[in-house]
């Protein structure tokens, strides 16, 4: 009978070419990322890849046991440090941007003593947040945006009170790449004594190589007490590889919980058993590719950028905001319905929420100008076919 039928029995023995089959078929029906538009994810790098299969036995959560990636752990972890303006940081690889922003917020309410608090987070927060607001038992208030799509920071003031245990910014929101003014944020929690968590996921291996030194948003922003950035994302990283870094040591020691059958005293960290591989995979590509190599990487993806817009102006489509960073969203009528028109032709992108309703497009460094010029084609034949039907 063939793998995945109902009648299979789960633990009778397959063959190897009874399996590699099934795995075949399953993976042919995975959608490669050449027309999908709408992740944040790409293709990791081959040198990434390579270090992962290196050490996927390793387990960080026993470290004892794996001190060479421990330490290769440890050098990833200083140069993102060194990128994120403080190398003295620290922190771990997590599984992706979930697990950061909530260990970021655990180790502020912990710092707090509260268990009865609130964080202020903008309306552009990611969703994980409404996650951490169930699991850490925090209300969650959402302070509004301004016309460019930022927090707006007498909403954030207006939300701050005594219950208050950190405040969240995005440095590249996941709807519109907008960077929310972090200096802003910076003088109401210092201000307040409060701890700031920037949520970098996705603009935290973009933003350090755009060249501008109008963004400020990373350590080198005096009230900024912990950082998520994402190696899976932008910085070309396997799955799942996040990261969560700390201006000090106090706010580590607050997640600290002992473990006393392993071969390490204290664990800071949210999972137990994390994966070696995911942090030999991060350290090898910011290795190989240093400073230049991500420049070079993200010039790419703005040059790319900027051609989509271009050319969805020549159609008539303008974006909702100018693109800080290699995320477009563009006002297109009908939006679910150009989005599904597109689905049926191959493309995959997402939609922004209300009040905007926008195509959100990531142009990743696997999406090309050919591809791009191809996109475009296509939308502006399925918005011509919508107008002549009225």
């Amino acid at each position: 009978m063939p793998p995945g039928s109902s009648e299979e029995k789960i633990m009778e023995p397959l063959t190897e070419e009874e399996v590699m089959r099934a795995l075949t078929e399953a993976r042919s029906r995975d959608l490669d990322y050449e027309r999908v538009f709408s992740t944040m994810c790409t293709r990791p790098h081959p040198i990434a890849v390579r270090a992962h299969q290196m050490f996927l036995e390793t387990n960080l959560g026993d470290a004892g046991l794996f001190p060479g990636v421990a330490e290769i752990e440890a050098r990833a972890i200083r140069m993102i440090g060194e990128l994120l303006g403080h190398p003295e940081a620290m922190g771990y690889i997590s599984t992706g941007g979930t697990e950061s922003n909530i260990q970021g917020i655990r180790a502020a309410r912990n710092a707090s003593g509260r268990r009865d608090g609130n964080i202020v987070v903008p309306a552009s927060a990611h969703f994980s947040f409404d996650k951490i607001g169930d699991l850490l038992h925090l209300e969650v208030r959402k302070a509004q945006l301004d016309s460019d799509l930022k927090v707006d920071l007498s909403s954030v003031e207006s939300q701050v009170d005594d219950k208050t245990v950190a405040l969240a910014g995005i440095a590249g929101t996941t709807e519109f790449g907008q960077v929310d003014p972090i200096d802003g944020l910076s003088k109401i929690a210092l201000d307040r004594e409060i701890h700031l968590h920037v949520d970098a996921a996705f603009g935290g291996f973009v933003l350090p190589f755009l060249g501008r030194d109008d963004l400020k948003w990373d350590f080198r922003v005096k009230g900024v007490s912990s950082i998520t950035i994402d190696p899976h994302k932008m910085g070309l990283s396997t799955i799942p590889a996040g990261g969560l870094l700390f201006r000090n040591i106090k706010d580590v020691m607050s997640l600290q919980l002992d473990t006393h059958y392993l071969t390490v005293a204290k664990q800071a960290s949210l999972t137990g058993t994390r994966s070696g591989a995911a942090a030999a995979a991060t350290f090898a590509v910011m290795a190989l590719l240093g400073r230049p190599g991500f420049e070079t990487i993200v010039k790419g993806c703005m040059d790319v950028t900027r051609h989509l817009v271009s050319g969805a102006r020549e159609i008539g489509i303008e974006p909702v905001i100018e693109p800080v960073m290699n995320v477009v969203a563009l006002l297109v009528p009908k939006t679910p319905e150009v989005r599904s028109e597109l689905a049926k032709v191959g493309w995959h992108v997402s939609m922004s929420r209300e009040p905007h309703r926008a195509l959100r497009i990531i142009l990743m460094p696997h999406v090309t100008v050919e591809n791009v010029n191809l996109f475009l084609k296509d939308l502006d034949s399925i918005l011509r076919g919508m107008n002549k039907q009225g």
